[in-house]
Formats: C-alpha cells, structure tokens, sequence
C-alpha cells in the first residue's frame, strides 16, 4: 500500500505542507514547487508526475477532476475545504489522518472534501 502524498495549491497557506512534513509525511506546496501562477491543469500534470493528491481551496480543480475521470484519464485525486473554513492546524490534522486511512490507490480519481 503506497501513502498518499499531499500536493497543496497556490491559494493553500503554505504552512499546511510544512505541518504535514513535520508529521513525516510527504507534501509539496505549489508555492514551494515554484507553481505559482501555473494554470489549473498544470497543477494537475505536476501533482500527476509527482504521484500526489491535491489539496485545494479553488472549486475549479473538482470539476477538472470530473472532467479527467470522465474522459478515462487518471489523477491521484483532490481534497477539497473552502478557504478559511479551518484553521491551519485543522487542515494538517485532517490531511494527515487520510495519509493513515487511505492508499494512494484508493485515492486515484476520487474526490473527498475536507
């Protein structure tokens, strides 16, 4: 069983991915990635190298993931919280309760909301 690997967004605080490496788990921030201003589906061809699963605020990136999986193409899936519904903290804490509850398998083309 492969674990999730986390890949926030540009509008994601950045401090979510450090919180997540800081629980040994391996995240990516597009801020970090140097992603900023890169078109959605860009982060979606990234996230798909780096075999992660996008954490996002944009409610543009579900219905790109809808698109993808109803054209028979695969991602590694998108977790969704609209901005400033939880703090920092509590998206860390949830994030990194996926990692211990599902595979990267059972990720693939879902969409689960934080």
């Amino acid at each position: 069983m492969v674990k999730l690997r986390i890949y926030t967004d540009e509008n994601v605080d950045v401090r979510v991915a450090e919180g997540l490496r800081r629980r040994g788990i391996e995240a990516f921030s597009a801020i970090e990635e140097g992603m900023i201003g890169a078109a959605d589906r860009e982060h979606f061809a990234y996230a798909f190298k780096i075999q992660a699963v996008i954490f996002t605020h944009d409610h543009h990136f579900i219905e790109i993931a809808k698109e993808l999986t109803k054209d028979g193409k695969t991602h590694y899936g998108v977790i969704f919280v609209d901005m400033n519904r939880l703090r920092v903290g509590e998206c860390v804490k949830r994030l990194a309760l996926y990692t211990e509850v599902l595979s990267a398998e059972e990720m693939r083309n879902q969409i689960e909301f934080l």
